[in-house]
Parts: C-alpha cells; sequence; structure tokens
C-alpha cells in the first residue's frame, strides 16, 4: 500500500514537472522578424532571422517585405511581429515627425527614450550609418567632390538632372534638405530603386539620390559627392524589439547582442552587391554573412 502511495506520488510529482515545463516554453512568446521591402532591410532580417534560430533553437517566423518604416512600426506595436531591423534617423523623422539631429549619439538618445515609452527598445547599433548619398558618375566629375562643389559655378556649369525615389522627395529629410547648396537642377525625376543606376549610366540623370551602403557603390564607376554641410541626418542601421518578446524568453538579448558592431559600413555595401549585382538570394547572402562573422 505504502509502495503503491509512494509511486502515485512520484507519477504526479513527474506529471506536474512536465506540466510546469511545457507552461515555461509555451510562455514564450513566438518569434517573427520583419523587416522593410528593400534590399538591404531584407538581408538584415534574414541575418537576424538565421541567428536567433541558431542561438536559440527555436522556429523563427519571416515577416520580411513589408513595406516602409511607419508600417513596421505599426507592425511591431500590434505584435505582428516582435522585431525588425530599423535607422535612427528614420525613428526620429518618420515615426517621432522631428528633426533629426545631426549629431548620432543624441539621436540615439532620443529614439530610446521615446520607443521605451511604447515598450520597444532600440538594441546597440548593428555598426554602420546608412544615411542618404548623393552619387554622380566618377567619370566626367574630377574636379567636383562635395554637393557643394557640385554648386559651385567654377567648378562645374551644369544645372543637373536629379534622379530620386518616391519616398526621398516625400520624407522631410529627403530632397528638401539640399536646399541649403543651392544645387541647380531641373525637376527631379522620379525613378523606381532599380532604376536609379540604370538611368545615371545611360544619362537619363545625372545625380542621383541612394543610401551610402548600396550595392552598386562596391563599383568605381561612381562617386559620392561628401554632404559637406552634413544636411543628412544619420541613419544608424540597429533592431527594433517588443519589450514583451525580451521578457518572455532571457536568452534573446543576449543572442542579438552579438550582432551588435558586427556590421561595417563597407560589409554592408558587399552584402547588398551580391543580392542585386550578382542576383544572389538574401537568405544566401546572410548566411555567409553570419559563417564568415564566426556567429554560425
Amino acid at each position: 500500500m505504502v509502495a503503491t502511495t509512494r509511486v502515485a506520488t512520484a507519477a504526479l510529482l513527474c506529471m506536474l514537472g512536465a506540466a510546469v515545463f511545457l507552461a515555461a516554453c509555451n510562455s514564450k512568446q513566438p518569434l517573427v522578424v520583419g523587416s522593410k521591402s528593400d534590399t538591404e532591410d531584407m538581408i538584415l532580417g534574414e541575418i537576424v532571422a538565421q541567428h536567433l534560430e541558431h542561438r536559440l533553437g527555436r522556429r523563427v517566423t519571416r515577416r520580411t517585405g513589408l513595406g516602409d518604416t511607419p508600417i513596421l512600426y505599426q507592425a511591431i506595436l500590434s505584435g505582428e511581429v516582435g522585431i525588425y531591423p530599423e535607422y535612427t534617423g528614420l525613428i526620429e523623422s518618420d515615426i517621432l515627425k522631428e528633426q533629426a539631429n545631426s549629431d548620432p549619439q543624441i539621436v540615439l538618445t532620443r529614439v530610446r527614450q521615446q520607443m521605451d515609452r511604447v515598450q520597444l527598445e532600440v538594441l546597440d547599433p548593428l555598426g554602420f550609418d546608412s544615411p542618404s548619398a548623393m552619387v554622380v558618375r566618377a567619370s566626367g566629375n574630377e574636379t567636383i567632390a562635395s554637393l557643394s562643389d557640385a554648386a559651385d559655378p567654377a567648378k562645374t556649369n551644369k544645372r543637373w538632372k536629379l534622379g530620386v525615389r518616391d519616398e526621398f522627395q516625400a520624407r522631410s529629410d529627403g530632397l528638401q534638405e539640399l536646399a541649403p547648396y543651392r544645387l541647380p537642377m531641373d525637376s527631379p525625376h522620379i525613378l523606381d530603386p532599380k532604376q536609379l543606376f540604370t538611368a545615371l549610366a545611360k544619362g537619363d540623370v545625372d545625380m542621383i539620390a541612394t543610401r551610402a551602403t548600396d550595392g552598386h557603390l562596391t563599383s568605381a564607376d561612381w562617386k559620392i559627392l561628401t554632404d559637406d554641410k552634413k544636411v543628412f541626418p544619420p541613419y544608424q542601421a540597429c533592431l527594433l524589439v517588443r519589450k514583451d518578446l525580451i521578457a518572455a524568453d532571457p536568452a534573446l538579448r543576449p543572442a542579438v547582442a552579438e550582432l551588435s558592431g558586427k556590421i561595417n559600413a563597407d560589409t554592408m555595401r558587399k552584402l547588398n552587391s551580391q543580392v542585386d549585382v550578382q542576383g544572389m538570394p538574401a537568405a544566401t547572402v546572410a548566411a555567409g554573412f553570419l559563417s564568415q562573422a564566426g556567429l554560425k
């Protein structure tokens, strides 16, 4: 009788232990990594997803290519995604609707404070800044190195034909930020992002607005004009994550922290080039990066 009672008690304890274990597992929220539609964001989203799968041993759902900053911000607020790559300058201009400061640390501190109020955390930057960049053909523009040079009639006497994406024209930290340069130019040509460098190569435009980490910029055919007046705000790449997701799985924070500082601008430019120029899948490029960085 005593032995039977002991067996029953042991069985009950095992059942209780199993129930506690299952409850702990179920308390972890699903890991959903999102991203915007640009090549760079798709690559970063895939890097995060693959890294978390490897480090946490959990299934990660991908919601990549969802759209622009306002769409992803609403998605993370609603819980549709739990983590996604973002840029400090875009948080300040597109989400907070503020004029972004030119000091990267001031911008980072500001967006962290404001995101904390909506239960989101801005993790340490990934290691590169990706501000807007004005690009011209290297050939034929040997006398100019900066945007001020491009506006100086003593160095180049032309009206620039500018090619931009629609969102660059619409953003508060985009086209209108060029005003201090008094750059002589015609009405901008609105182009699909994939058409920018093709139009520049053909001569349909002679200056384009892109990102400093655009993959095409690995080629010596193009020249970035220095923003010597510093009109474009810093766009430090970072990860925006829901606080309840971190609380549900304590292993998440140290896992994503391993990515901080691991990607410099040159590396990001090369990763973008592998997708946009060489035609490699973003997932393959992400896996290659993680392997080379010793994170796989």
